[in-house]
């Protein structure tokens, strides 16, 4: 019988762990499914881990791996995906906003012969105006480098064993699992699925580490900021050479070129995007370091279940 894996970063979700083990089981179980959970604590300051260790000493199907600090949610993925048994995986969120019934959809389509499924978001609850216009223009830079529409994506997928170890054999450490899961390809299809609102507790994403999480992702994965400073020098290039038209214009019908506002709106211009090139070309140099030095995404310093060995990865 085929195993389903199923992978939960976890940070400062000590709530959400049991009501997430227990809403996935009822539901794996009503339709004889068998199956693992591997929570991940990405470094929690809470009992997450504790609640992890307590419902894996209760239930045999449940796999725990403790980080020795917090390395964020792309490593907790990346760690639960390399812990997994399964013919097939899925990742989804601990706070139960992705619905666990969407699994069972996954799960036969994976039946069926497709290798990646994806959970796209028919609705995405509650968010501020601020927030989906920054989704949207974050996606739409996201779906020109990948060339697929993100759009409605989610982490929330089922991938087939072979797209799973296609996705661990990639060496870079500043890995973005939602594109690099669409990138690999293999046959896929979509499920729809509305976001959920959390039923207790609150979101660990603020508005400025989803910024973060946003431009770290973006230039890990593509190179789009890196045409804005071309972009930029010929913007610059293209006035300069207007206002020197201008400017030899009016010397050769004797008329001087008046103060020097012109001449200081121009050096605070080009100035301001030599700076923002400069910016851009560094926190890419500063991603080429990292990948460089070669660090382990993560260290794992404790795991409780079927898998007793520490692994670094």
């Amino acid at each position: 019988m085929s195993l389903l894996s199923i992978v939960i970063p976890a940070y400062n979700e000590e709530r959400m762990v049991p009501k997430a083990a227990e809403a996935i089981g009822k539901v794996l179980e009503k339709e004889n499914i068998c199956y693992e959970i591997i929570f991940v604590n990405d470094g929690s300051k809470d009992n997450t881990w504790a609640q992890i260790e307590k419902i894996s000493q209760i239930e045999k199907n449940i796999i725990g791996v403790h980080f020795s600090r917090n390395f964020g949610k792309e490593s907790a993925i990346f760690a639960g995906l390399a812990n997994a048994n399964g013919d097939c995986c899925v990742v989804m969120d601990c706070d139960l906003q992705h619905p666990p019934e969407t699994l069972i959809d996954m799960y036969r389509l994976w039946e069926k012969g497709y290798e990646i499924v994806e959970g796209i978001k028919k609705s995405r609850g509650k968010e501020s105006v601020i927030h989906k216009a920054s989704a949207g223009m974050f996606y739409k830079i996201m779906s020109k480098a990948v060339k697929i529409d993100m759009s409605r994506a989610s982490d929330y997928k089922l991938m087939d064993r072979k797209a799973v170890n296609a996705l661990l054999n990639m060496p870079e450490k500043n890995a973005f699992f939602r594109a690099l899961s669409s990138w690999v390809g293999f046959k896929g299809t979509t499920v729809e699925f509305d976001v959920q609102e959390r039923t207790d507790g609150e979101s660990k994403w603020s508005t400025w580490s989803l910024v973060k999480y946003a431009i770290t992702n973006i230039v890990s994965f593509s190179t789009a900021p890196m045409q804005f400073v071309t972009v930029a020098g010929v913007f610059v290039f293209v006035m300069g050479i207007v206002l020197g038209i201008q400017s030899l214009c009016k010397y050769f019908s004797g008329h001087a070129v008046e103060g020097f506002t012109t001449v200081i709106l121009l050096i605070l211009l080009i100035g301001s995007i030599i700076m923002m090139s400069l910016g851009i070309i560094g926190y890419y140099i500063s991603k080429i370091y990292e990948e460089v030095k070669g660090r382990p995404r993560y260290l794992i310093s404790k795991k409780v279940g079927r898998k007793e060995n520490t692994i670094e990865e």
